[in-house]
């Protein structure tokens, strides 16, 4: 980051209970995560062997929003011996931390059940011409 661009960015401003008549107000809850916003950014993370992102493969398992923007994430890969399993999971958790609202990040690599191509969509089968 440039010097310029350090000393003109902005600290966030802390949240804090605000006082009214009636007393002491909590500070606002913050936004929930937006679950279209998670997977847009988990269309982002490609396996770089097949040219199709890993939500469209069937990878995605599972998406577990809390209400405190903690997001699990059930992933798994087309096979244990996956040459990416061990970049996969990392790319997914740093596309996911940068949507808005999110404060942690799991990924979880499952293989149960088993990834097969039923579980790609009609894009991603297309895109592979595995119709």
């Amino acid at each position: 980051m440039s010097d310029e661009a350090a000393a003109t960015e902005q600290p966030a401003a802390p949240v804090h209970a605000a006082w009214t008549p009636e007393g002491e107000a909590p500070p606002p809850a913050p936004a929930r995560v937006d679950e279209e916003k998670v997977v847009e950014m988990l269309k982002t993370v490609f396996d770089p062997e097949i040219p199709v992102d890993i939500y469209e493969l069937g990878l995605i398992y599972a998406i577990e929003i809390a209400d405190d923007g903690k997001v699990k994430i059930e992933m798994t890969l087309t096979t244990p011996s996956c040459p990416s399993a061990q970049e996969l999971p990392g790319q997914v958790e740093e596309a996911v931390r940068m949507v808005p609202g999110v404060t942690d990040v799991a990924v979880e690599v499952v293989w149960d059940p088993p990834w097969d191509p039923s579980r790609m969509s009609e894009d991603a089968r297309l895109a592979l011409n595995m119709y």
